[in-house]
Parts: structure tokens; C-alpha cells; sequence
């Protein structure tokens, strides 16, 4: 049996197509099936593992948590690693990886992950705690090595007298005596003299 040369230039074309078809179908999903981001959170870090990407072209990669930024935006090519550690926290923190392929939004990613709390993890003071205050010492007090004040040894001088206490009695002569007699005196003449007088009227009546 002979086959036509027609039938078989019309086979060839369309096994040709078929090839052709098929590879397009393989190149045009290939880049999808290819980029891998891997990441992974812990209470303590985060990891990245962006692989199999596009190295002709800008990559770009941020992570932030609780919207500060942990990775600020890092650019890369055909792979990124990196290990980031995470802030000391008391509560469940969000993490939020942000990758940006530059051969097409469809191939970017854009998750978030909870990081946990470490167990046993001490919380950071708060800033309205004050500072204890130090221990009290125990030491005993240090003796003092130089003695006090040696007691006065001058005699305490006498009080004077009050200027309102009454005067003390003479005793003994004074320099007034003679004046005082000498008044007492005068005073007996003029007494003498009064009784003559009157005696002298008494006898001129009679």
C-alpha cells in the first residue's frame, strides 16, 4: 500500500504544530511552576527562602512586624536566603512577607504569619516602673576615733546681781550718818522752839 506524499506533508505539519504548541505550553507555565518562596516564623526568627526565581530581572523582598519594618526593601535575583531575628515581645506578634517578582504581579506574593510567644520569656519592663531602691546596709556604724569635746575645766563665773532685787541693809558706819544727825537735830530745836511759843501765848491770855 503507498501512502500519498500529500498525507504525509499534512501528518509532518501537524506533528510539527503539536510540538510547537506543546513547548509553548511548557515555557509559558514553566516560570509559575518555578518560583518557590519559602518561609517559615518562629517566636524567635524568621526564615526566607526564595528560590527559583527569575535572575534576568529585579526581585524585591520586605518583612515587617506589626507594620515596623525587620527587613527593609531588598532587592535580588535568581535566589534570597536570610535568617531575621526577631524583637524580644510579650504577646503574638503579625509578620508580613511582601515579594515582588519583576516578571509579573502573578508570580508575587503577599502573606502574613503570627510569630509566637517564646516560652519562658521574660517581658521587658515597663517604662512606668521605677528603679528599686538599693538594700538597706547592714554594716554597724564606724566609732568615731576622735573623742568629743573635753569638758571645760574654767569655774563658772559668778552671777551678777539683778539690777530690780532690793538693796541689801547697810551695815556698819556710813558717810550719810552725820547729815541724818545733824537733821534729827534741827528737827528736835524746831520742835523746842514751836512748844515755846505756844506756852508764851498760853501766859499772854491769862
Amino acid at each position: 500500500m503507498t501512502i500519498p506524499r500529500r498525507s504525509l506533508r499534512a501528518a509532518g505539519t501537524l506533528a510539527a504544530a503539536a510540538v510547537v504548541g506543546l513547548t509553548g505550553a511548557v515555557l509559558t507555565a514553566g516560570p509559575a511552576a518555578a518560583h518557590t518562596p519559602t518561609w517559615a516564623v518562629t517566636c524567635s526568627e524568621v526564615s526566607l527562602d526564595l528560590t527559583a526565581y527569575n535572575g534576568n530581572v529585579t526581585n524585591q523582598v520586605t518583612v515587617t512586624v506589626d507594620g515596623k519594618d525587620l527587613l527593609s526593601t531588598e532587592t535580588f535575583g535568581r535566589e534570597f536566603h536570610k535568617k531575621l531575628e526577631l524583637p524580644a515581645h510579650d504577646k503574638e506578634v503579625s509578620v508580613h512577607l511582601v515579594v515582588k517578582a519583576g516578571d509579573g504581579d502573578n508570580f508575587s506574593r503577599d502573606e502574613t504569619k503570627t510569630a509566637p510567644v517564646c516560652e519562658g520569656a521574660t517581658p521587658p519592663p515597663s517604662p512606668s516602673e521605677g528603679t528599686p531602691s538599693p538594700a538597706p546596709s547592714t554594716s554597724a556604724p564606724t566609732a568615731s576615733a576622735t573623742p568629743s569635746e573635753a569638758p571645760s575645766k574654767s569655774a563658772p563665773a559668778a552671777a551678777s546681781p539683778s539690777p530690780s532685787s532690793p538693796d541689801l541693809a547697810e551695815t556698819g558706819s556710813s558717810s550719810a550718818t552725820p547729815i541724818i544727825a545733824g537733821a534729827a537735830v534741827a528737827v528736835l530745836l524746831a520742835g523746842g522752839g514751836i512748844m515755846w511759843s505756844v506756852r508764851k501765848r498760853r501766859t499772854a491770855q491769862h
